[in-house]
């Protein structure tokens, strides 16, 4: 059993919690109204949505994916979204042939259209394998959107840009997938008029 107070350091995560979640509702309300619009549109004009990270941002992308595939808050049509973190074969040849950097990029240029929405996740906002495909999707005409902790690079190749004011990597994911979670419900509703 630890020797520090349980109950008060789970009070304290939730305190942080709820400060950083006020800080990015203050600063981000109008990007938040923009990221929905920009998935709306596209997915109602026949685009998808392509999701992408490294190692828990890449587990977000899978769980946020599977949402707008499956379902979110009701039973509906499904809505065509992919995690560009799935499948091994392709991330491992890709990886092999031409480098980590690339793994992703490679992927926005075979796969990605015009009308289509990338949806980058760092928490870092420099991971290479990330920037490389937000540049790959700008050079394809594709909505480049991107959620991190920092600028970092990655602020400049997004059209949309989601910043949660924090370091703490734990705390930016849980902002991370609290906004999206957030987008799929209204996207989901927008789309299928449920009141």
């Amino acid at each position: 059993m630890p020797s520090f107070d349980l109950p008060r350091y789970f009070a304290n995560e939730l305190d942080e919690h709820l400060a950083v979640a006020g800080e990015t509702k203050q600063a981000l309300a109008d990007t938040f109204g923009r990221l929905v619009e920009v998935c709306a549109k596209s997915l109602s004009s026949g685009g998808k949505l392509m999701f992408f990270g490294n190692g828990g941002s890449a587990a977000d992308a899978q769980h946020v994916a599977a949402e707008f595939l499956s379902r979110f808050g009701f039973d509906r049509n499904p809505l065509p979204a992919i995690a560009l973190t799935t499948d091994t074969s392709v991330l491992t040849a890709i990886g092999n042939d031409y480098g980590f950097e690339h793994v992703f990029e490679r992927q926005v240029r075979g796969l990605g259209r015009k009308g289509d929405v990338l949806i980058a996740i760092s928490t870092s906002g420099r991971s290479p394998n990330i920037i490389a495909a937000l540049k790959a999707a700008r050079a394809t005409g594709m909505t480049t959107i991107g959620f991190s902790g920092s600028a970092g690079e990655m602020h400049a190749l997004c059209d949309s840009f989601l910043a949660v004011p924090s370091k703490e990597t734990a705390l930016i994911q849980q902002i991370h997938i609290t906004a999206f979670h957030a987008i799929c419900g209204i996207v989901e509703r927008e789309l299928f008029a449920k009141g």
